[in-house]
């Protein structure tokens, strides 16, 4: 299956979120990090769109999942 190719700041744009640079790193910076018993969908700072959307999309293995987990990974990381 051929998947669409997505580039982070469009999970951003996806999520109804800021998506330039500076907003991106705002919201990282003020998310992270992330306990590891929460998962990310679980996170509570999300909208419930925004939770069913993360959580649809890996679930699903969809087009986002990778981005979805590039994003979970970058708000485990506290530096």
């Amino acid at each position: 299956m051929d998947k669409a190719h997505h580039r982070f700041h469009e999970l951003f744009a996806q999520l109804g979120l800021p998506n330039d640079p500076v907003s991106i790193h705002a919201f990282l910076s003020r998310h992270a990090p992330l306990a590891p018993e929460i998962r990310l969908a679980d996170a509570p700072f999300w909208s419930p769109a925004q939770a069913e959307m993360l959580c649809e999309q890996r679930c699903d293995d969809a087009d986002w999942a990778e981005l979805v987990d590039q994003l979970d990974a970058s708000l485990r990381y506290s530096g």
